[in-house]
């Protein structure tokens, strides 16, 4: 039985030593360079006297990169990938929080490492991954390793905007492994284009499928995804088969007409989450590249990435959502009502994650761990932690489950409950608004409408009132230049309201 991650790369690097393992279109590193760094990596760290400890890593997105995490798990320590974008006192604060002697840097890091408050060692990528490989010393480690030992600590922020490190193992990693790639038909001839920064989990979706079957990921630039046409060259210069990308960076480009000019004709499987896929856009990718294979991925970092998935395999009623299907192999899902019972199927309850998927919980933090990595409410015999994700769903006629949002995005308005999710809709169904997003201003007590598309302001408003009750309509919309995104390409509903006052006044 594997137990351990770095057993992907050992058995695919002797298979495939020459193949591209990772890329950007310009740099790429072979399976053997990448064993080779990575074992070098380890073998440095391990002279300094690193053990079971983290380990920061400060580099710019590059096919390098992979080689120091895997380096990292090879001195049987975890890493903490570090955004170099952050302010300086955000880093600060994740070195501080999970207690780093060490932090990796490349070159074009070292001057912002070397300017942090940071009492550790900075080391310098290029000189861990020329160090000379001490066979012996990584065995006498992984005699040692368990697979609930940590892997990595990702970062994420709460709701109130508190950074959480997210701790997780090589087990629930290699479980996650396992069931996406058996689930998506992952295969050698797969060539991943990655989106997202490498110091979230979300790589992982490329990360690890590429090592367990000697597959090939592009790291594609980050400012292609503000042009559509040029993104689009990318993945058909380097025959790209298979995208997962938050469903923003794919509207980014079936919103703007390149689906039409110069369609990623690659493209066979097309994998998206994280975010509602607006239906119109939806469809448009689904006509553009009728041969691909759709799936809609749904899951927390807490969950260690995607946690359940859903094949287009059939044609969805109009104004039918599209579903997040059922759990992967090994995985556990509840759905639990506010009075703490099983929710019925078609009933609306909180969605909770079980099994080798749900993480160690939160680094050096035991008080937001305990909020939300809890007992079982369903059993009580014996000890067994769940994650509660906070966000809401229900089963729809297929046993399919459905996301509907998160549970703190559902509001009480001039005394009804509502979805904010419902007024997004409404707003995309006229064809004219390509992207919608909905806050609540609880201060002032109004519902905030911000959006992109053709559509004016008194046009967009004069529709709603053909599609929603009175006391859902926003107090204020407001036509955008273009939606604030988070690095990782999500929409990011807090700067929403602070750029909506940035545009001209107005209320509808």
């Amino acid at each position: 039985m594997q137990t351990n991650l770095l057993e992907y790369l050992e058995a695919t690097a002797p298979r495939l030593p020459r193949k591209t393992a990772y890329s950007d279109g310009t740099d790429s590193v072979s399976f053997a360079e990448l064993l080779r760094a990575s074992r070098a990596v380890g073998s440095a760290l391990l002279r300094l006297g690193a053990h079971r400890q983290p380990v920061a890593i400060l580099m710019e997105k590059h096919p390098r990169v992979p080689s120091a995490f895997y380096g990292v798990i090879y001195a049987g320590c975890f890493y903490v990938p570090l955004d170099p974008s952050m302010p300086a006192a955000r880093i600060e604060a994740i070195l501080e929080q999970v207690g780093a002697r060490l932090l990796i840097a490349d070159a074009r890091c070292l001057p912002l490492a070397g300017s942090l408050h940071f009492a550790g060692r900075v080391l310098r990528y290029d000189e861990l991954a020329a160090a000379p490989e001490d066979g012996p010393a990584l065995a006498a480690v992984r005699q040692t390793q368990l697979d609930v030992d940590p892997v990595y600590i990702v970062f994420t922020s709460g709701s109130t905007g508190v950074p959480k490190g997210v701790v997780a193992c090589h087990r629930s990693v290699i479980d996650y492994v396992e069931a996406l790639c058996e689930a998506l038909g992952f295969a050698e001839d797969s060539v991943f284009a990655n989106q997202t920064p490498l110091f979230f989990d979300a790589p992982l979706k490329e990360l690890m499928p590429v090592i367990k079957l000697g597959a090939t990921a592009y790291f594609v630039p980050k400012q292609l995804f503000s042009f559509p046409v040029p993104l689009c060259e990318f993945l058909n210069r380097h025959r790209v088969n298979t995208v997962c990308w938050v469903v923003s960076a794919l509207t980014q480009i079936s919103s703007l007409g390149a689906l039409d000019s110069n369609p990623p004709r690659y493209l066979r499987t097309v994998a998206f989450g994280s975010e509602v896929f607006p239906p119109r856009q939806y469809r448009l990718w689904r006509r553009a590249l009728p041969d691909a294979a759709f799936f809609n991925l749904y899951g927390p970092t807490e969950a260690t990435g995607m946690s359940c998935w859903w094949r287009a395999d059939r044609e969805l009623e109009e104004d039918e959502p599209i579903p997040v299907g059922r759990p992967f192999r090994n995985t556990g899902l509840l759905l639990i009502r506010e009075d703490g019972a099983e929710a019925a199927p078609g009933e609306t309850g909180e969605i909770y994650l079980r099994g080798t998927c749900v993480t160690l919980g939160y680094f050096n933090n035991p008080a937001k761990t305990a909020e939300a990595f809890v007992q079982n409410p369903l059993q009580s015999a014996y000890p067994e932690i769940v994650y509660r994700t906070g966000d809401l769903g229900y089963l729809n006629r297929y046993g399919e489950l459905v996301f509907l949002g998160r549970r703190d995005r559902q509001i009480k308005h001039m005394g009804h409950r509502i979805e904010l999710g419902d007024i997004e809709a409404a707003a995309l169904r006229l064809e004219s608004v390509r992207q919608a997003a909905c806050v609540y201003d609880a201060e002032h007590k109004r519902i905030l409408l911000g959006y992109t598309g053709s559509a004016g302001e008194a046009e967009l408003g004069n529709w709603l009132k053909n599609q929603l009750p009175r006391y859902m309509l926003p107090a204020l919309l407001r036509r955008l230049p273009a939606m604030p995104l988070t690095p990782n390409g999500k929409l990011d509903r807090r700067r929403l309201p602070q750029l909506m006052q940035a545009e001209a006044p107005g209320q509808h």
